[in-house]
């Protein structure tokens, strides 16, 4: 347990230490997250850090490394723990340094300040909260209208392409039946040249035949050395 605070220590408040470093207080909360996981100790009031000037200095080489973050916290933690060898365990605790700090109207006001800048950074992280989530709405917003459009374009897309298609099966449709109507107009003309070259046929067999029999009748008719002639046809 670390026990190397003083009696007149100064404490600072999270945006206090914010400043002191020059990074924001979101980030020293994040850089005592990582020293803490790598077994660095800090004094706290309940879950609350309470920061010294040495972690301070701790949190000023986690932003200055060029090593990996939980690299560098472990080194501060071997330091950390040397430091500590130099100090002998007491009974002191925060509370005690409160309490005396309440006996003390210099302390009183720095524990008045260091509460005022805890107070601060609250309602910082809780105006910065609702900014987050002010863009995050925004964001889902955003994200809600692209899938509108992307959702109105693809059905725009799919109507205009059944559109399209129907538009191409109907065309088809009219084509065939042109062209079906065409073709039985061809055979209707094709079916009427047939019945006339019949007719026309019949009337030539008809003609003949009727030549043929007045013919015959005329031959019959005659008498002398034609139908001698017709005689040896017949036979």
């Amino acid at each position: 347990m670390r026990h190397d605070i003083q009696p007149n220590e100064r404490a600072f408040s999270t945006k206090e230490v914010a400043e002191e470093v020059g990074i924001a207080t979101t980030t020293v909360r994040r850089y005592g997250q990582i020293l803490e996981r790598n077994g660095y100790e800090f004094f706290k009031d309940g879950d609350r850090r309470i920061f010294v000037a040495s972690d301070i200095e701790a949190l000023k080489e986690i932003r200055d490394t060029d090593l990996p973050q939980d690299e560098q916290a472990r080194i501060v933690v071997e330091e950390q723990k040397e430091k500590l060898k130099g100090y002998t365990e007491t009974a002191l605790t925060v509370s005690d340094t409160y309490s005396s700090a309440l006996g003390n109207p210099g302390q009183t006001e720095e524990l008045l300040k260091l509460l005022a800048g805890e107070l601060a950074a609250s309602r910082e992280m809780n105006v910065q909260l609702k900014q987050d989530m002010a863009e995050l709405k925004n964001t889902v917003s955003r994200l809600q209208q692209d899938h509108h459009v992307i959702s109105s374009g693809v059905g725009n897309f799919s109507q205009k392409t059944h559109t399209k298609l129907d538009r191409m099966m109907e065309d088809q449709k009219q084509q065939y039946e042109e062209m079906l109507e065409r073709e039985k107009e061809k055979s209707e003309l094709l079916k009427e040249e047939l019945q006339t070259m019949r007719a026309e046929q019949k009337q030539e067999w008809q003609a003949q035949n009727d030549f043929n029999r007045r013919l015959e009748v005329t031959v019959k008719n005659t008498k002398g050395p034609w139908e001698k002639l017709f005689s040896l046809f017949r036979k």
